[in-house]
């Protein structure tokens, strides 16, 4: 009796509309999703910390109250300067009105040299002041603020997780025997999560360091701020250095003119694409298992489903659907390799 065989191409367009019905469900749910993915990457960084404690046989309220608190001072830290960054933005604009006619003049001679017309240079400039300049380096700060803009479900989540870290920990343990593919596969996400986290933090105090050395040099207000915003951009791939660049850049304009933007621009890009481009996605890609195709590919998907709360949690959402569709799968070993870009693993032939 004759196997019956589903077509391959069958069951690549029904892959596909699942996929595709998924992302549409999660997207509909983005505004719960997103705070609990956030909740659950937050808790699984401090992990290590509560087994820390564990180990040295701390009380349970402990166990809970020691990560927690890490994991909301971190929050409520970004929060902050967040706001800080947007609030000291708007205090800014007025002060630089002078130096915006000035380099309006500017501008106007130059283009005048170029040829163009009065009435096209004026039409040009008269969509450009500095509350619209400002404006646009608010509406980023805004974007990234509005990641954050759920902090008290988001902080509710963090409790009601660390309350059940402990006995997850022990549950995961005693599955072990029973499921050892979903059991390596959830702990090499919880690992590989951690590493991410890791080598991001690392590059990104890296880029801060030296963005706020050049913007210090450069005169530009602020140094600090917009070196923490560099940071917390950093774990954004692919493009969060951008963000973190328009906000220091514009002031350069209204500050020092348009060499110091340009001077700023150049600076960051050096800096920033060097470190992050070229650096920061080998130790990256060794470390959570994701090729430099997969990790762009999972930060435009994610973005378009949840918005920047989905660019900021790319790759931990790309680890967790890899160890729920892929690792836990013995059979998708080859999936698995073209997502990290490493050859699978040969089966040691018999002789």
């Amino acid at each position: 009796m004759n196997e019956l065989r589903v077509p391959r191409a069958l069951i690549v367009l029904l892959c596909a509309a699942g996929a595709v019905i998924t992302l549409a469900g999660i997207q509909a749910v983005g505004s719960i999703l997103g705070p609990v993915v956030l909740a659950l990457v937050l808790v699984i960084a401090v992990s290590p910390l509560r087994d820390w404690l564990g180990r040295r046989k701390a009380p349970t309220w402990v166990l809970v109250a020691i990560p927690l608190a890490v994991v909301l001072l971190v929050l409520l830290g970004m929060v902050a300067i967040l706001t800080l960054a947007a609030a000291q933005l708007a205090l800014l604009a007025p002060e630089y009105a002078d130096k915006f006619s000035e380099l309006v003049t500017e501008a106007q001679r130059w283009a005048a040299g170029l040829g163009m017309g009065s009435e096209q240079i004026n039409k040009a400039i008269s969509s450009f002041n500095p509350a619209n300049l400002i404006g646009v380096a608010q509406s980023v700060l805004s974007g990234l603020l509005g990641v954050l803009s759920s902090v008290f479900l988001i902080v509710v989540l963090l409790l009601a997780m660390s309350l059940d870290a402990p006995i997850y920990s022990k549950i995961m343990k005693a599955s072990e025997g029973r499921r050892p593919a979903m059991y390596k596969a959830l702990t090499t996400f919880t690992d590989r999560t951690r590493r991410y986290l890791i080598v991001s933090t690392i590059f990104g105090l890296i880029c801060a360091v030296l963005d706020v050395i050049a913007l210090y040099i450069l005169s530009v207000p602020l140094p600090l701020l917009w070196g923490i915003l560099a940071l917390i951009t950093n774990y954004i791939p692919n493009i969060g250095f951008v963000l973190g660049l328009v906000p220091p850049a514009l002031l350069g304009l209204l500050s020092g003119g348009f060499q110091t933007m340009l001077f700023v621009i150049i600076a960051y890009i050096v800096i920033n694409v060097v470190i992050q481009s070229f650096i920061q996605p080998k130790f990256l890609g060794d470390a959570v298992g994701l090729s430099t195709t997969a990790t762009f590919l999972s930060l435009i998907v994610w973005a378009f489903v949840l918005g920047p709360l989905g660019a900021l949690l790319a790759i931990p959402l790309s680890l967790l659907a890899r160890a729920i569709l892929i690792d836990s799968d013995p059979n998708g070993s080859m999936a698995a390799a073209l997502i990290s870009g490493e050859l699978p693993a040969t089966e040691p032939t018999a002789t």
